[in-house]
């Protein structure tokens, strides 16, 4: 199990890219993921953006009642 972990791909928000591995121990998180994919990592702010963007959608027409 510990070394799927070690094999997964997130994004640094901070750093603004994709990078392999686990959090270190003691230091505040600012990253996206886990995903299997460098590709998928690196498009993890713009997915999280069109995410956010389509659930305000939909929290507007609930809100309209639509």
């Amino acid at each position: 199990m510990a070394k799927e972990l070690d094999d997964r791909w997130y994004y640094n928000v901070e750093k603004g890219r994709a990078e392999k591995g686990p959090a270190k121990r003691g230091f505040r998180e600012a990253r996206l993921g886990p995903y299997e994919t460098r590709e998928e990592a690196e498009r993890g702010l713009a997915a999280l953006h069109e995410r956010n963007k389509r659930m305000d959608e939909e929290d507007r027409r609930w809100n309209e009642g639509s």
